[in-house]
């Protein structure tokens, strides 16, 4: 410090400056002097390097935000592609949904109009139900009505089946009936050992050639109450015609005969379990059961009637006889 002043009062004085006398003539100033530039040199060298490291590192960073700006346009445009593409599906949806939805109120109002037609229909169908049932009603009652008539009218018949079909026997069934009534009751024939018939034919007229059994024959007796006695007989036992066994019933219109066969599989049973049973006219079933005589009109009240009786029931179940028989 003392030769820093020095040199100041030669400057003032106008004296030469020299290293000389800078450092007032003395070594160690100089050498002091000469560390003192060697440091300011490193410093100066020192920030030049700083400043090209800035540089660098400001280069890098604007070319690595120029890549990222690229990067960030291209997922930028594929956002707005796929953006666009999702409006362009939204749209097909919704129109492929108002489309729906027309077909859906088309299919709604078919099916109200199909559900209005089949309530009609119904309604329809329940009136011509009504209409069927009450023909039904009326037609049994004409077919009653017109049946017991017929039946009364055939009061005096006998229907004989199982008579033998041969060119013979047909020619003269009067004498055959009478050769049948002397060999299986003889006591209902009149004064003179003869029965007055009034007509006596095979039923149907025509013969049907592709059925094996024979036809009936239908006999319509002068008097009902022969033709009575000979049925009675007929009842207690089998009648034969010359050892061939025959049978014997009343001659009822159709109608009354199926009536009287859809007793059949009852009366059978009735007779095994010793209930006497017996089908009255038109087509009635009676039974003695526990001392008194019961009577039945339709299958469906004998059903009822066994099966409140521990007796009879589980006994008559149709359904069950016929699937044993078949």
């Amino acid at each position: 410090m003392a030769h820093m002043a020095q040199n100041q009062a030669s400057r003032k004085k106008g004296e030469k400056v020299t290293i000389e006398n800078f450092y007032g003539g003395s070594t160690q100033g100089k050498e002091e002097n000469e560390e003192e530039i060697q440091k300011n040199s490193e410093h100066a060298s020192q920030n030049g390097n700083y400043q090209q490291a800035l540089e660098d590192l400001k280069l890098e960073l604007i070319q690595k935000m120029e890549t990222w700006k690229e990067q960030w346009e291209k997922e930028i445009s594929c956002l707005t592609d796929k953006n666009a593409q999702l409006e362009k599906e939204l749209e097909a949806t919704n129109r492929r949904a108002d489309k729906a939805e027309k077909q859906n109120q088309s299919l709604t109002t078919r099916i109200k109009h199909l559900e209005e037609s089949e309530m009609i229909k119904q309604q329809e169908s329940i009136k011509q139900t009504q209409k069927i049932n009450e023909l039904e009603e009326n037609i049994k009652y004409l077919t009653e009505k017109v049946t017991d008539p017929e039946n009364r009218g055939r009061r005096e018949n006998l229907r004989i089946i199982s008579l033998p079909e041969k060119p013979e026997i047909n020619n003269k069934l009067d004498i055959i009936l009478q050769e049948i009534i002397k060999e299986n009751c003889p006591h209902v024939l009149e004064q003179g050992g003869k029965i007055e018939i009034e007509r006596i034919h095979r039923t149907p007229s025509i013969l049907n050639p592709q059925k094996t059994t024979p036809r009936n024959v239908i006999a319509k007796f002068k008097s009902f109450q022969v033709k009575e006695k000979i049925l009675q007989e007929a009842k207690k036992k089998s009648f034969r015609y010359k050892g061939a066994p025959i049978r014997i019933t009343h001659d009822l219109v159709a109608n009354t005969l199926r009536d009287c066969k859809a007793w059949n599989m009852i009366f059978r049973k009735a007779r095994e379990l010793g209930l006497q049973p017996r089908i009255n006219y038109p087509a009635k079933l009676t039974i003695y059961f526990q001392g008194k005589v019961w009577a039945f009109n339709k299958i469906e009240d004998f059903q009822a009637f066994a099966k409140k009786r521990p007796e009879l029931c589980g006994k008559f179940d149709i359904q069950a006889q016929k699937a044993r028989e078949t």
